[in-house]
């Protein structure tokens, strides 16, 4: 009977330890960047203070889609750049399955959708309509981003579907850095160009621009930012979630961080880091509730790693 009872105890021992989440599987968090430098910036702020509590980041490059097959597959952990409306349509059978978890709106007031230098604007392209009148000028080209991009996706549509007129119209797709330097060539010389502009970026300090309406029904107005989990992250590591729910950016931050990094060539670690120790009341919030790896005092271990 005793050895029946050990055995049936251990057995039970066992079953418990496996329903309960490892504390190694919640040390290790594994983020995407999508290589826009907005969402390279929220990650990078965010892998220092995750680091102070005593976590192992990691974070892989990967385009929009595979960051949500990531996601579903477990592979990844999060993703602070979820754009929204703009990525409703990539995102949303992710969301409606649950493999995919929205966990918090991370930033407010967004900006996503085409956009021409102010002196295009005044000659009267101000709007999606207009684009088609300008063909010549704008050598029949819309400059997007990374290959894959939804935003990329639609205007693509938009031209097969000879929407506004755009039948014909190119969609050039390259990196971020690479649509920004074609721009500011067409900038320097004067020249009409149509493009896909966001804010927050420092583009909208360094260029005079203005956003077309016409695209509202895929990039919407104004948008919001969520971050996402694969599915029962939060849950799973609590103390992590309580953080990501804590988690607010500010455009202000975005666009200085980003500024530093895309002007000045400042290595995207050291410009967080440096905004960091310079605002800790803008960022103490995100630590309510939150403790190290090991359960101490979360916010003093963030400004104890910072040196403040």
């Amino acid at each position: 009977m005793t050895d029946k009872m050990t055995i049936k105890s251990t057995l039970s021992v066992l079953a418990l330890l496996a329903a309960t989440p490892a504390l190694a599987d919640c040390e290790k968090i594994t983020f995407s960047d999508v290589g826009w430098t907005d969402i390279t910036t929220t990650t990078s702020a965010t892998k220092h203070v995750l680091e102070a509590l005593g976590y192992d980041v990691k974070i892989k490059v990967l385009s929009v889609p595979v960051t949500f097959a990531s996601l579903e597959s477990d592979d990844v952990d999060v993703f602070l750049g979820n754009w929204m409306p703009a990525q409703n349509g990539a995102i949303g059978p992710y969301l409606d399955s649950g493999e995919i978890e929205s966990v918090a709106v991370n930033l407010e007031g967004t900006k996503y959708t085409l956009a021409v230098p102010a002196y295009t604007y005044e000659k009267g392209l101000q709007s999606y309509a207009d684009i088609a009148k300008f063909r010549d000028s704008l050598d029949g080209k819309i400059y997007g981003i990374e290959p894959g991009n939804e935003g990329n996706g639609y205007l693509v549509k938009l031209a097969e579907e000879n929407t506004h007129g755009l039948a014909g119209f190119e969609v050039v797709e390259s990196s971020e850095q690479g649509m920004l330097a074609q721009v500011a060539r067409a900038y320097g010389k004067g020249e009409d160009v149509v493009f896909l502009g966001w804010e927050p970026h420092p583009m909208n300090a360094n260029f005079d621009l203005k956003y077309l309406p016409g695209g509202e029904d895929f990039f919407g107005g104004e948008g919001v930012v969520h971050t996402v989990t694969r599915k029962g992250y939060a849950a799973e590591c609590p103390n992590v979630g309580t953080f990501l729910g804590n988690l607010k950016f500010s455009l202000a931050m975005e666009n200085q961080i980003m500024g530093e990094i895309l002007d000045e060539g400042e290595d995207a670690d050291d410009a967080t880091e440096a905004w960091l120790k310079a605002n800790p009341d803008a960022w103490a919030s995100w630590l309510e509730g939150v403790t190290t790896l090991e359960g101490g005092d979360g916010l003093a271990a963030v400004r104890a790693a910072l040196k403040l």
